[in-house]
């Protein structure tokens, strides 16, 4: 990766990305092209990390605040945490700098990510639970469900130890690749004119909130109500 953008360009887009495990940011051209990119492991600490990596790409990249053309987020799946402070902050930085600001769904970058046209991502819901994203639909498996998708690619993010090893290989390969999807898939929405109202991108939780009893294998994010 480039360690700036070089004399003449002034145009930069911001991704930042706080679904998963890592805090992401990444750095690109209005044309998709990745520029720079941060990923730290969180944990639990994404509050802690995403400014302090957020000054290093900005940093890498030799950019001002003045060039970022729009902000790019990471919508989800992901923990309730983690998702918030990502979305928080990208809403602020958009609004601050009266900058456009596109929501992209984590699940949509890590399978463009993937090397792989037919790819399933699973992911956890919670310390026990998965999530299946096959077909652009999204699904809570069952316990003791068995994953059986003949001819598909299977990723697994952030599930060490819970899922085969081959799937957790490609999802440590799709989460490297994240930063760099977001950017893409956030300039291809904004070549097409498109952007969204920041009081309107909501997270997609990966667990339902207390007292929510599950009825159906179906995930229903809080987007899609009226």
């Amino acid at each position: 990766m480039s360690p700036g953008f070089g004399p003449g360009l002034e145009r930069a887009i911001v991704a930042i990305d706080t679904a998963t495990s890592r805090v992401v940011v990444a750095i690109g051209r209005t044309d998709g092209s990745l520029v720079t990119e941060t990923s730290l492991e969180a944990g639990r600490r994404h509050g802690e990390s995403l400014l302090p990596s957020l000054e290093r790409a900005l940093t890498q990249a030799a950019l001002e605040r003045s060039a970022i053309v729009a902000i790019v987020v990471g919508t989800g799946p992901g923990t309730f945490t983690g998702l918030r402070v990502g979305l928080s902050t990208a809403k602020g930085l958009a609004i601050g700098l009266g900058r456009p600001i596109v929501a992209v769904p984590t699940w949509k970058a890590l399978l463009a990510a993937s090397p792989s046209a037919t790819s399933a991502l699973v992911q956890p819901a919670g310390p026990q639970g998965r999530l299946l994203v096959h077909g652009g639909r999204i699904r809570e498996l069952a316990p003791d469900e068995s994953i059986d998708l003949p001819g598909e690619v299977l990723i697994a993010v952030d599930l060490a130890g819970r899922a085969p090893l081959d799937a957790s290989h490609r999802g440590a390969a799709a989460l490297a690749g994240l930063g760099g999807a977001l950017v893409r898939l956030g300039a291809a929405r904004l070549a097409a004119g498109e952007s969204d109202d920041p009081a309107t991108i909501v997270p997609e939780y990966v667990t339902r909130p207390r007292g929510v009893v599950r009825e159906g294998g179906e995930v229903e994010w809080s987007r899609d109500r009226p």
